[in-house]
Protein backbone atom coordinates (compact mmCIF):
# COMPACT_ATOMS: atom_id res chain seq x y z
CA UNK A 1 0.00 0.00 0.00
CA UNK A 2 1.32 3.48 -1.08
CA UNK A 3 2.30 6.15 1.47
CA UNK A 4 -0.43 8.61 -0.38
CA UNK A 5 -2.79 5.96 0.33
CA UNK A 6 -2.45 5.30 4.07
CA UNK A 7 -2.63 9.06 4.26
CA UNK A 8 -5.91 8.91 2.48
CA UNK A 9 -7.39 6.37 4.83
CA UNK A 10 -5.86 8.14 8.08
CA UNK A 11 -7.05 11.81 6.94
CA UNK A 12 -10.71 9.86 6.26
CA UNK A 13 -10.81 7.73 9.35
CA UNK A 14 -10.32 11.34 11.38
CA UNK A 15 -12.97 13.20 9.52
CA UNK A 16 -14.94 10.47 10.90
CA UNK A 17 -14.24 10.76 14.38
CA UNK A 18 -14.79 14.60 14.43
CA UNK A 19 -17.96 13.75 12.56
CA UNK A 20 -19.15 11.59 15.07
CA UNK A 21 -18.03 13.53 18.19
CA UNK A 22 -20.29 16.67 16.42
CA UNK A 23 -23.14 14.46 15.86
CA UNK A 24 -23.07 13.68 19.84
CA UNK A 25 -22.81 17.48 20.88
CA UNK A 26 -25.68 18.41 18.64
CA UNK A 27 -27.82 15.55 20.37
CA UNK A 28 -27.07 16.63 23.63
CA UNK A 29 -27.87 20.08 22.62
CA UNK A 30 -30.68 19.50 21.11
CA UNK A 31 -31.83 17.39 24.29
CA UNK A 32 -30.57 19.89 26.64
CA UNK A 33 -32.73 22.37 24.68
CA UNK A 34 -35.70 20.28 24.66
CA UNK A 35 -35.37 19.48 28.38
CA UNK A 36 -35.25 23.40 29.04
CA UNK A 37 -37.98 23.82 27.32
CA UNK A 38 -39.97 21.60 29.07
CA UNK A 39 -39.21 22.80 32.47
CA UNK A 40 -40.34 25.94 31.27
CA UNK A 41 -43.49 24.62 30.09
CA UNK A 42 -44.12 22.80 33.68
CA UNK A 43 -43.15 25.85 35.22
CA UNK A 44 -45.60 28.35 33.54
CA UNK A 45 -48.30 25.57 34.79
CA UNK A 46 -47.31 26.10 38.36
CA UNK A 47 -47.57 29.40 38.31
CA UNK A 48 -51.06 29.13 36.45
CA UNK A 49 -52.03 26.80 38.92
CA UNK A 50 -51.12 29.44 42.01
CA UNK A 51 -52.92 32.49 39.93
CA UNK A 52 -50.32 33.88 37.89
CA UNK A 53 -51.22 34.19 34.23
CA UNK A 54 -48.45 33.73 31.63
CA UNK A 55 -47.54 32.52 28.46
CA UNK A 56 -44.19 31.16 27.54
CA UNK A 57 -44.50 33.48 24.21
CA UNK A 58 -43.93 36.59 26.38
CA UNK A 59 -40.62 34.74 27.51
CA UNK A 60 -37.65 36.96 25.71
CA UNK A 61 -35.09 34.21 25.13
CA UNK A 62 -31.88 35.19 26.42
CA UNK A 63 -27.95 34.59 25.90
CA UNK A 64 -24.78 34.72 28.42
CA UNK A 65 -25.19 37.37 30.70
CA UNK A 66 -22.68 37.86 33.89
CA UNK A 67 -21.45 40.14 36.14
CA UNK A 68 -19.05 42.87 34.81
CA UNK A 69 -16.94 45.50 37.04
CA UNK A 70 -17.86 49.23 36.10
CA UNK A 71 -15.63 52.72 36.40
CA UNK A 72 -16.15 56.31 36.44
CA UNK A 73 -15.23 57.83 33.32
CA UNK A 74 -13.92 61.17 33.62
CA UNK A 75 -12.73 61.55 30.24
CA UNK A 76 -16.45 59.94 29.19
CA UNK A 77 -18.18 62.63 30.69
CA UNK A 78 -16.04 65.58 29.12
CA UNK A 79 -16.62 64.17 26.00
CA UNK A 80 -20.50 64.10 26.28
CA UNK A 81 -20.70 67.58 27.77
CA UNK A 82 -18.24 68.73 24.43
CA UNK A 83 -20.88 66.92 22.36
CA UNK A 84 -23.45 69.26 23.51
CA UNK A 85 -22.44 71.92 24.77
CA UNK A 86 -19.10 72.36 22.63
CA UNK A 87 -16.33 73.84 24.73
CA UNK A 88 -16.63 73.80 28.77
CA UNK A 89 -15.36 75.09 31.77
CA UNK A 90 -14.75 72.47 34.36
CA UNK A 91 -15.58 73.03 38.15
CA UNK A 92 -14.30 70.00 40.14
CA UNK A 93 -16.79 69.35 43.66
CA UNK A 94 -14.85 66.23 44.59
CA UNK A 95 -17.63 63.63 43.53
CA UNK A 96 -19.77 66.27 41.26
CA UNK A 97 -18.14 67.59 38.02
CA UNK A 98 -19.47 70.88 36.92
CA UNK A 99 -19.23 71.18 32.97
CA UNK A 100 -20.34 74.91 31.95
CA UNK A 101 -20.42 76.80 28.58
CA UNK A 102 -22.07 80.90 29.56
CA UNK A 103 -23.81 80.66 26.37
CA UNK A 104 -24.95 77.26 25.87
CA UNK A 105 -25.63 75.61 28.99
CA UNK A 106 -24.57 73.23 31.93
CA UNK A 107 -23.78 69.57 32.35
CA UNK A 108 -23.47 68.10 36.26
CA UNK A 109 -22.04 64.67 36.86
CA UNK A 110 -21.89 62.52 39.89
CA UNK A 111 -19.94 59.29 40.67
CA UNK A 112 -22.53 57.09 40.55
CA UNK A 113 -23.37 57.60 36.59
CA UNK A 114 -26.17 60.31 37.25
CA UNK A 115 -26.02 63.05 35.44
CA UNK A 116 -28.33 66.48 34.10
CA UNK A 117 -27.52 68.70 31.62
CA UNK A 118 -29.30 71.52 30.89
CA UNK A 119 -29.60 73.87 27.86
CA UNK A 120 -30.48 77.36 26.37
CA UNK A 121 -33.33 78.25 24.21
CA UNK A 122 -32.18 77.47 20.64
CA UNK A 123 -29.06 75.58 21.03
CA UNK A 124 -30.08 72.17 19.96
CA UNK A 125 -33.75 72.00 18.23
CA UNK A 126 -35.57 69.09 16.34
CA UNK A 127 -36.24 70.30 12.96
CA UNK A 128 -36.27 66.81 12.00
CA UNK A 129 -38.37 65.30 14.69
CA UNK A 130 -37.15 65.01 18.16
CA UNK A 131 -36.72 61.22 17.88
CA UNK A 132 -34.02 61.14 15.33
CA UNK A 133 -32.60 64.12 16.52
CA UNK A 134 -32.08 62.56 20.29
CA UNK A 135 -30.60 59.40 18.24
CA UNK A 136 -28.22 61.52 16.07
CA UNK A 137 -27.33 62.78 19.79
CA UNK A 138 -26.74 59.57 21.20
CA UNK A 139 -24.28 58.86 18.54
CA UNK A 140 -21.90 62.25 19.07
CA UNK A 141 -22.38 61.64 22.82
CA UNK A 142 -21.41 57.99 22.17
CA UNK A 143 -23.35 56.18 24.52
CA UNK A 144 -25.02 52.91 23.93
CA UNK A 145 -28.73 52.44 24.44
CA UNK A 146 -31.71 50.33 23.57
CA UNK A 147 -35.34 51.50 22.80
CA UNK A 148 -37.19 54.37 22.51
CA UNK A 149 -40.21 55.92 23.34
CA UNK A 150 -41.90 59.23 22.79
CA UNK A 151 -44.23 60.62 24.73
CA UNK A 152 -45.88 64.33 23.77
CA UNK A 153 -47.85 66.76 25.74
CA UNK A 154 -48.83 70.30 24.59
CA UNK A 155 -45.14 72.01 24.14
CA UNK A 156 -43.35 69.42 25.34
CA UNK A 157 -41.99 65.97 23.73
CA UNK A 158 -39.87 63.51 26.38
CA UNK A 159 -37.78 60.60 24.47
CA UNK A 160 -36.75 57.97 26.88
CA UNK A 161 -34.23 55.66 26.26
CA UNK A 162 -32.82 52.59 28.21
CA UNK A 163 -28.98 52.15 28.38
CA UNK A 164 -27.37 49.04 27.74
CA UNK A 165 -24.44 47.16 27.25
CA UNK A 166 -24.03 44.88 23.98
CA UNK A 167 -27.29 45.03 23.36
CA UNK A 168 -28.70 43.99 26.40
CA UNK A 169 -30.88 46.71 28.95
CA UNK A 170 -29.42 48.26 31.83
CA UNK A 171 -32.50 48.51 33.77
CA UNK A 172 -32.45 51.23 36.30
CA UNK A 173 -29.97 53.16 33.38
CA UNK A 174 -32.37 55.53 31.75
CA UNK A 175 -31.94 58.80 29.54
CA UNK A 176 -34.37 61.56 28.81
CA UNK A 177 -34.40 63.94 26.43
CA UNK A 178 -36.81 66.91 27.15
CA UNK A 179 -38.05 69.24 24.26
CA UNK A 180 -40.09 72.54 24.77
CA UNK A 181 -41.57 73.72 21.75
CA UNK A 182 -38.68 72.29 19.19
CA UNK A 183 -35.77 73.55 21.59
CA UNK A 184 -34.04 70.80 23.95
CA UNK A 185 -33.66 71.71 27.39
CA UNK A 186 -32.68 68.84 29.26
CA UNK A 187 -31.05 65.28 29.04
CA UNK A 188 -31.05 63.72 32.06
CA UNK A 189 -30.70 60.22 33.37
CA UNK A 190 -28.42 57.77 34.44
CA UNK A 191 -25.15 55.76 32.35
CA UNK A 192 -22.69 53.37 32.98
CA UNK A 193 -18.96 53.54 31.70
CA UNK A 194 -15.76 51.70 32.16
CA UNK A 195 -17.40 48.34 32.17
CA UNK A 196 -15.03 45.33 31.94
CA UNK A 197 -15.12 41.62 33.03
CA UNK A 198 -14.09 39.78 36.35
CA UNK A 199 -13.08 36.43 37.57
CA UNK A 200 -15.39 34.35 38.58
CA UNK A 201 -18.24 36.33 38.10
CA UNK A 202 -22.15 35.02 38.32
CA UNK A 203 -23.97 34.01 35.26
CA UNK A 204 -27.51 35.08 34.24
CA UNK A 205 -29.61 32.01 35.76
CA UNK A 206 -32.10 30.32 34.27
CA UNK A 207 -35.49 31.66 33.49
CA UNK A 208 -37.53 28.84 34.72
CA UNK A 209 -35.14 29.09 38.27
CA UNK A 210 -36.15 32.89 38.23
CA UNK A 211 -40.01 32.32 37.88
CA UNK A 212 -39.86 30.26 41.14
CA UNK A 213 -38.04 32.76 42.48
CA UNK A 214 -40.62 35.54 42.08
CA UNK A 215 -43.50 33.21 42.92
CA UNK A 216 -41.54 32.90 46.37
CA UNK A 217 -41.81 36.70 46.60
CA UNK A 218 -45.75 36.86 45.63
CA UNK A 219 -46.02 34.12 48.24
CA UNK A 220 -43.98 36.01 50.94
CA UNK A 221 -46.08 38.98 49.88
CA UNK A 222 -43.41 40.74 48.61
CA UNK A 223 -44.25 41.46 45.47
CA UNK A 224 -48.24 41.44 43.90
CA UNK A 225 -49.20 40.05 40.56
CA UNK A 226 -51.70 38.00 39.12
CA UNK A 227 -50.11 38.60 35.86
CA UNK A 228 -46.88 38.23 33.72
CA UNK A 229 -46.69 40.11 30.53
CA UNK A 230 -43.51 40.16 29.39
CA UNK A 231 -39.80 38.15 31.08
CA UNK A 232 -36.26 39.86 29.93
CA UNK A 233 -33.26 39.33 30.61
CA UNK A 234 -30.69 42.40 31.48
CA UNK A 235 -28.93 44.14 34.07
CA UNK A 236 -29.01 46.19 36.62
CA UNK A 237 -26.35 48.58 37.76
CA UNK A 238 -25.01 49.40 41.49
CA UNK A 239 -22.40 51.63 42.58
CA UNK A 240 -19.49 49.97 45.24
CA UNK A 241 -17.37 52.86 46.51
CA UNK A 242 -17.27 56.64 46.17
CA UNK A 243 -15.57 57.34 43.04
CA UNK A 244 -18.14 55.51 40.81
CA UNK A 245 -16.63 51.58 41.40
CA UNK A 246 -19.40 49.54 40.93
CA UNK A 247 -21.31 46.74 38.79
CA UNK A 248 -23.62 45.71 36.56
CA UNK A 249 -25.35 42.16 37.59
CA UNK A 250 -27.32 40.19 35.52
CA UNK A 251 -31.33 39.78 36.38
CA UNK A 252 -34.59 39.10 35.01
CA UNK A 253 -37.14 41.59 34.61
CA UNK A 254 -40.59 40.68 35.15
CA UNK A 255 -43.41 42.89 33.76
CA UNK A 256 -46.86 43.18 35.50
CA UNK A 257 -50.37 44.78 34.73
CA UNK A 258 -49.06 46.98 37.94
CA UNK A 259 -45.19 46.87 38.36
CA UNK A 260 -41.83 45.66 36.94
CA UNK A 261 -39.61 43.65 39.36
CA UNK A 262 -36.20 42.23 39.20
CA UNK A 263 -34.72 38.56 40.02
CA UNK A 264 -31.41 38.87 41.09
CA UNK A 265 -29.57 35.90 39.66
CA UNK A 266 -27.06 35.23 42.44
CA UNK A 267 -29.29 35.65 45.36
CA UNK A 268 -32.97 35.37 43.99
CA UNK A 269 -33.65 38.75 45.41
CA UNK A 270 -36.91 40.50 44.39
CA UNK A 271 -36.62 43.99 43.94
CA UNK A 272 -39.58 46.41 42.34
CA UNK A 273 -37.90 48.73 39.94
CA UNK A 274 -38.42 52.14 40.65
Amino acid sequence: MSISRVKNIAIAVLILINAFFLAIIIIDTYADARDERQTLENVCEVLRANGIAISPDSITPAGTLRTMRTARGEEFEASIANALLGEVDLTDRGLIYLYENEEKGSAEFSSAGNFEISLNVGVITNTEGSLRKAQELLKEMKLETTGATVYAESKTEIVTVYGAYRDARIFNCVIYFTFEEGSLRTVTGRFVTGIEPTQNSAELSYVSTALLEFLAAVKRGDAECDEIQSVEAGYIHSVAGPFGEGQIEPVWLITTPTAQYTINSTTGETRVVN
